[in-house]
């Protein structure tokens, strides 16, 4: 196998052509990529469940709006805890317990630490129920398909406070041609 180059911490972002509706305007955040698999978490898809229904303790660090997100068809069962560290660290800065760095100021949440461990270091926290996840070579495969746009994340797409809006805002921030796609309409055949 070829060795793969690493895409954790980058954003998927669905293109117009992809028709997995689990991924329809998707934004996903790559927490881990290598020769075993990807797995990410969608950034776009609030429930109308509250972080307080089902982990209470963390719903006070829970950023705008205070919901969990489904962050894939996988494992809807299952919770994952990804926040941000207001101004990031450097490399000498240890980080807080309960706290995995990914990219930057991105990083996993223990959700099994207790949160005051967390309180004054996160800035903002998002809860997603569930991830997306591929197999040894298959979102390379899609990548050559052309299903998805890889670009940069940035700390706020974690806790964009209109989600709704993140595709089109991730979109519109591309300095290439990919700007052009972000007013791409949602029902081409009304056009």
């Amino acid at each position: 196998m070829t060795e793969v180059s690493s895409l954790t911490g980058r954003l998927l972002v669905a293109t117009p052509a992809l028709a997995d509706p689990n991924f329809d305007r998707a934004v996903v955040l790559l927490l881990d990529h290598d020769e075993e698999g990807s797995l990410g978490v969608v950034l776009n898809r609030p429930t109308p469940v509250g972080v307080s229904d089902i982990l209470e303790a963390w719903a006070d660090l829970a950023g705008e709006p205070g919901v969990v997100f489904q962050g894939g068809p996988v494992s809807l069962d299952s919770a994952l805890g990804v926040a941000v560290i207001p101004g990031g660290l450097s490399s000498e800065e240890r980080a807080p317990l309960g706290w995995r760095r990914v990219h930057g100021a991105i990083g996993l949440v223990d959700l099994e630490a207790p949160p005051e461990l967390l309180a004054s270091a996160l800035g903002s926290l998002r809860i997603f129920a569930g991830y997306a996840g591929w197999g040894p070579g298959q979102l390379e495969d899609e990548l050559v398909e052309g299903a998805w746009y890889v670009v940069e994340s940035e700390p706020g797409d974690v806790s964009s406070p209109s989600p709704e809006r993140l595709w089109r805002e991730v979109l519109r921030r591309q300095r290439n041609e990919l700007a052009m796609v972000a007013t791409y309409p949602d029902d081409p055949s009304l056009n």
